[in-house]
């Protein structure tokens, strides 16, 4: 016995997303994050075992935005993880560099909590969470990405894992003092 590590020990990499960030790993990546009204997307590769995780803030910036297949070079750097659309448009990117095609994606979506339970805009327009969760259903289905599995909307917080090895993605939804929490139970999705 030599005493190395058996070669089908993988070394754990553990990332934490803040608020603007993505992340796109291989199977020894786990990815957690913490969300509000903030939506988090993930897309797996079954196959490869290559996955993505996003944290957005919001849905877009309200510029237009640029075609997907221009997302290279200088305009690929402008993009900005904060915004859902540029968010996909950069996994996607880092996917296809690893020879993953979107549509050989699995997507789930998490978030777009209500942080101000009885609370209602006076312009009438939907709540900022329910805007992103919205938001995100809608560009995943644009890039003809298949959505397995969501945990939106309710009130309070998300802690979302996504175990890029499995492409599972366990959500807890943390109620808000004083209000029962809506669906999120920890299972893994």
């Amino acid at each position: 016995m030599t005493g190395d590590a058996p070669t089908a020990v993988r070394k754990r990499i553990d990332v934490f997303l803040q608020p603007g960030e993505y992340c796109v790993g291989g199977a020894s990546h786990r990815i957690r994050t913490v969300l509000g009204s903030c939506v988090s997307v993930t897309l797996w590769n079954p196959a490869l075992r290559v996955g993505a995780m996003s944290h957005f803030l919001l849905a877009t910036r309200g510029a237009p935005s640029r075609p997907a297949d221009d997302a290279r070079g200088p305009a690929l750097q402008a993009l900005d993880a904060r915004y859902g659309d540029e968010a996909l448009r950069l996994m996607l990117h880092e996917l296809a560099l690893r020879k993953v095609a979107a549509t050989a994606c699995r997507a789930k979506i998490f978030g777009g909590g209500n942080m101000f339970p009885g609370r209602q805009r006076a312009d009438g327009m939907a709540a900022i969470g329910r805007r992103n969760g919205e938001a995100a259903r809608d560009l995943i289905q644009g890039h003809g990405i298949e959505i397995v599995s969501e945990s939106l909307f309710g009130d309070g917080h998300r802690q979302i894992a996504f175990d890029v090895e499995t492409g599972h993605v366990w959500a807890r939804q943390v109620a808000l003092p004083g209000v029962p929490a809506a669906g999120g139970d920890g299972r893994a999705a």
